[in-house]
């Protein structure tokens, strides 16, 4: 196991390294905030974002949390979107899950993990939603199928925010897309999620202005 000190020496390794393959890196890393996607996926360090799909440092706006979930009450995740939303102008949400996820895992046990099982509580719900035609499957197949569920749930869940409304009652152009990656073979799996709009979204969860709501 490396020690602090080492990380210290693989940094200035990995700097030095940098310049020598492109001396303007940093300059340009200074002024490079444009990215066009902001990522919100799951803390497990195999998974790191930029590397999955090829993209330098200052190309994806990242957010990560345990089991990569989209809560309304969590203030650090939704400031993360609407700064990428509002300030960055990202075209793109990518949620991120993960087969073999631990999150994923933990929610389908009946065992406590200490606080983590108020956060991943909602993945229960999601179980208890998808159960019939989750018994009929090897615990292998379900646990894949609800590390698949709970992206879909987050893309959802996200579409059904007013940070996100809002830009598209602004005629943003913004899609909220669901994938996940597998550990196994370093592949992403698209799941076919993609929402560009509110059309779609059951009434009660769609948002509109006070000028809307008066015509």
């Amino acid at each position: 196991m490396p020690k602090i000190r080492d990380l210290l020496a693989n940094n200035k390794s990995w700097a030095k390294g940098q310049l020598q393959q492109d001396p303007e890196y940093f300059n340009r890393l200074v002024n490079q905030q444009k990215p066009e996607y902001l990522w919100i996926g799951c803390s497990d360090s195999r998974v790191p974002a930029n590397q999955i799909v090829g993209m330098a440092p200052g190309e994806v706006f990242v957010h990560r949390n345990v089991a990569n979930q989209v809560i309304q009450t969590d203030f650090n995740c939704l400031a993360v979107v609407e700064f990428a939303v509002l300030n960055l102008q990202v075209k793109h949400i990518l949620v991120v899950g993960h087969y073999g996820c631990g999150g994923v895992k933990a929610a389908l046990e009946t065992s406590r993990h200490g606080l983590v099982d108020h956060w991943l509580h909602p993945i229960k719900d999601i179980y208890r939603s998808n159960e019939s035609t989750l018994l009929g499957l090897p615990y292998e197949a379900q646990f894949d199928r609800m590390c698949e569920l709970n992206v879909i749930e987050q893309v959802h869940n996200l579409s059904k925010n007013h940070i996100i409304q809002e830009a598209w009652d602004r005629g943003q152009k913004l899609s909220i897309h669901g994938w996940c990656y597998s550990v196994r073979d370093g592949i992403v799996r698209d799941l076919g999620v993609t929402i560009t709009g509110k059309e779609g979204l059951d009434p009660i969860y769609q948002y509109y202005s006070d000028e809307e709501s008066d015509d």
